[in-house]
């Protein structure tokens, strides 16, 4: 199970942190993601870490302003979100799959249940 928290209303140019909350089975075992949806388009990837946490991959519109962590002590992935701009605003969803896969969303297993972003301009 996983729950994703943090979402908010904030000005471009603004920070945010996501937290996800996972339980229920092997967090270590699993690769975690941020996807996001807006209104009227699809799904997303923003963001994903490996395993371990020794890798990060980011889409392109989010590299250098967002930056996805884990600590497999607590059993916690975030999404810090920097410089935010309008075109950010989405619900954001935490993911995670045991198939080492990074950025597609079919392959992802669990997903929660998505928190709102929005950035005022």
């Amino acid at each position: 199970q996983l729950q994703a928290s943090g979402g908010g209303l904030v000005q471009a140019g603004g920070s945010l942190r996501l937290s996800c909350a996972a339980s229920g089975g092997t967090f270590i075992r699993l690769v975690m993601g941020w996807f996001r949806q807006a209104p009227g388009k699809e799904r997303e990837f923003v963001a994903a870490t490996s395993r371990y946490g020794g890798s990060t991959y980011y889409a392109d519109s989010v590299n250098g302003r967002f930056t996805i962590s884990r600590d497999n002590t607590k059993n916690m992935v975030y999404l810090q979100m920097n410089s935010l701009k309008p075109e950010d605003t989405a619900v954001y969803y935490c993911a995670a799959n045991s198939a080492v896969s990074y950025y597609q969303a079919r392959a992802y297993d669990y997903w929660g249940q998505g928190t709102q972003v929005t950035v005022s301009s």
